[in-house]
């Protein structure tokens, strides 16, 4: 994801990266090209199409466009929504884990949280199609990377580790049923959102949605030049490249924001949020809280 100042107009105006423009370059070369043809087939020999019909097919094509740009950002859209779920919910979790786990050891506070993060990590590799457990780094022990490396859907088993890290607390007494209870919800929560997320990526646009806009850009960007040929003279290819910017541009958006768990720079800053629940974790898990152990020491000696 770019971050970028919006009141800023040079700065967004004057930058490359991040735009459409280098997606469709090659194809407003083409529509330059076919500009220039009609302008000299027209000097030439007169020829041009009447103008009437781009002007009403343009109106259905705008709305196609309108509605395949909403319905890509919609999938953006929630796609950022449910990692915020993710992120929230990991940070309650080691919340309520240092706060309601009495006796707490410092090694199994590492363990859990470390666990909280590969749940995390392995979900953003699952996202990006990705199996390279060596990216992960410490995050993953070699016994855990011999367990995971055949499985398909390895977040599944962080989360087993996780739910089974807190039920041998509740065995060993230090974890109560109620609270055993809302620490699951939060993981289950968790789980949840990450099944969101998979859905949009393992669901494109249909094929024939997506097919019939792009033969219908086709069709419009190659021939409106001859429709406008009449009136622009030997300005037909700039004209024709503007209006192709215009429709062609909207279209990559849509492409380009549809799967938004990529590295394509519009896409979602996952390993940034990957950072922030390491990061607040790791911090929460530090917190000393006497209070809420003494009051688990008090719950269950009555």
């Amino acid at each position: 994801m770019i971050d970028y100042e919006p009141h800023s107009w040079s700065s967004v105006l004057l930058r490359i990266r991040g735009t459409v423009l280098q997606g469709i370059a090659l194809r407003l070369v083409a529509v330059a090209g076919v500009g220039l043809f009609a302008a000299g087939v027209h000097a030439q020999y007169g020829i041009k199409i009447p103008a009437i019909a781009h002007t009403l097919v343009g109106v259905a094509l705008g709305l196609l466009l309108v509605f395949r740009t909403n319905a890509s950002y919609d999938r953006y859209w929630e796609g950022r929504r449910l990692l915020g779920a993710i992120t929230n919910r990991s940070r309650d979790l080691v919340r309520q884990l240092v706060s309601y786990v009495t006796p707490l050891g410092e090694e199994e506070r590492v363990r859990v949280v470390r666990h909280v993060s590969l749940l995390y990590a392995l979900v953003r590799q699952l996202l990006r199609r990705e199996r390279e457990l060596s990216a992960l780094g410490p995050l993953v022990t070699a016994d855990e990377r011999v367990l995971l490396e055949p499985v398909t859907c390895r977040p599944t088993y962080a989360a087993a580790w996780i739910s089974q890290s807190l039920a041998r607390a509740a065995a060993e007494g230090r974890l109560s049923e109620q609270r055993l209870q809302l620490l699951d919800a939060n993981l289950t929560a968790i789980v949840d959102a990450w099944g969101g997320a998979e859905r949009i990526m393992k669901t494109p646009i249909p094929f024939a949605y997506a097919h019939h806009i792009k033969a219908f850009l086709v069709i419009f960007c190659a021939t409106a030049p001859f429709a406008m040929v009449d009136a622009m003279g030997w300005h037909t290819p700039i004209a024709a490249v503007v209006l192709a910017f215009a429709l062609l541009g909207i279209d990559e958006i849509g492409v380009e924001i549809e799967d938004p768990f990529g590295y394509d720079p519009n896409d979602l800053p996952l390993d940034r949020i990957g950072e922030t629940i390491a990061g607040d974790t790791a911090a929460l898990a530090k917190l000393a809280v006497p209070e809420a152990t003494e009051v688990a020491s008090r719950d269950r000696a009555s």
